[in-house]
């Protein structure tokens, strides 16, 4: 079992998505426990409003619940002219595990020292996967909060406040399938609909941008995973194996002080070693996290285009169906009903999606600046620990 001390909690909200949150209901996840393959979430609200019967509460969450609450709100009709946050992926924490039970075999071919030094590495593995965890559950819950009509939701609201375990059932075989076909039925409908002829510039020109922003910021994340795994791969590279060459060196007469200089460099090289994973840490929470989110965010928006398309599709067939009750001077009152209704559903979703897309624009490009500031700065402080570290390096060489 694993969980976050005073300290970790606070740096959980390292990462941020320019949520812009009303101070009427502010949301945050203070606190995790890690069983095996659960990860048992403590969501922490603060509010003023009315509907919620206390103004600050604490309830325990799983990842299911989470998954549960996103696919409600999609499923919801009256939400499809909206960009739904996407949901949080499920935690992995195989490959630190796995890890960790491949030291716990081959302690007895280690000396203490060594194995203490790659416990430490793996449990630095571990929390940074544990916090990357956390941060996605906690943003995706922010974004609802921070949205003026989602963060209404009854069904957010049930997740914020009842204070018993939601026993989200399993979806069973009959609803899985239901679900497989859904998704046949809806790659289906996007080769149909490709051919409706778009009647909105606006949506036009944002449907190009999406597509070619989307392949720029999967480009981008493959790029920053690439270095992320780079940067980690040359912190694991230790120096253990200077320190303890030097003491199997008879330390007689002047080879003693070419020890103790080797002993403070091999101290030097491992003191930085830390700080470059920490460097590495906070890359990959406030650069590659990122783009990983917005991979997620833009495809949420690429389907509110879907569902945009799909409403100007039915309204396309409503009119050809009216035509021919009209031609045959058949059931005319219910094609003109039927015709009323696909209009004002395409109407609704131009209108709200027009709202949700400028703000998804803005809020990519804050975001972006905010996170890259922060990274920037977490990095002069890095690079300054390091020339502190060189400098007192260099006093003790120069005192000896």
């Amino acid at each position: 079992m694993s969980s976050f001390d005073e300290n970790n909690k606070e740096r959980l909200r390292s990462v941020s998505v320019d949520l812009n949150n009303d101070a009427s209901l502010l949301i945050d996840i203070p606190d995790a426990l890690c069983e095996r393959d659960k990860v048992k979430f403590t969501v922490h609200t603060k509010t003023t409003l009315s509907s919620f019967q206390k103004p600050e509460f604490s309830v325990p969450r799983q990842h299911e619940d989470f998954i549960w609450l996103h696919d409600t709100l999609v499923e919801t009709e009256d939400y499809a002219g909206l960009i739904i946050p996407p949901a949080p992926p499920k935690p992995d924490f195989e490959s630190p595990r796995e890890k960790m039970h491949k030291l716990g075999e081959g302690e007895a071919t280690m000396t203490k020292e060594e194995y203490t030094k790659m416990k430490q590495e793996l449990e630095a593995e571990y929390l940074a996967v544990f916090k990357k965890t956390v941060q996605v559950h906690e943003v995706f819950l922010q974004r609802l909060s921070s949205h003026p009509v989602l963060s209404k939701d009854r069904n957010f609201q049930i997740f914020l406040e009842y204070d018993q375990d939601l026993s989200v059932r399993r979806k069973n075989a009959k609803e899985m399938f239901g679900g497989f076909f859904k998704n046949m039925v809806k790659s289906a409908d996007e080769v149909l609909i490709a051919g409706v002829k778009e009647v909105d510039d606006f949506f036009e020109q944002e449907k190009t941008f999406l597509l070619d922003y989307f392949s720029k910021i999967k480009e981008a994340t493959a790029k920053a995973e690439k270095m992320t795994r780079s940067h980690k791969s040359i912190v694991k590279v230790s120096p253990y194996n200077l320190n303890k060459n030097t003491h199997s060196v008879n330390t007689n007469d002047v080879v003693f002080l070419q020890i103790l200089t080797l002993d403070h460099i091999s101290d030097l090289f491992e003191k930085l070693r830390k700080v470059e994973g920490r460097v590495a840490s906070d890359e990959e929470l406030k650069l590659t996290e990122l783009l990983r989110y917005y991979m997620r965010d833009i495809q949420a928006a690429k389907d509110l285009l879907y569902r945009r398309a799909r409403a100007l599709a039915d309204y396309e067939n409503s009119n050809k169906a009216l035509d021919k009750a009209r031609l045959k001077g058949k059931d005319v009152s219910q094609a003109e009903e039927h015709q009323k209704r696909c209009l004002q559903k395409f109407d609704t979703l131009s209108e709200s999606g027009k709202k949700e897309l400028t703000n998804f624009k803005a809020r990519r490009v804050v975001a972006f600046r905010k996170n890259l500031v922060e990274m920037a700065e977490l990095e002069v402080k890095h690079a300054k620990n390091n020339m502190t570290l060189l400098q007192g390096c260099i006093e003790l060489l120069s005192g000896n």
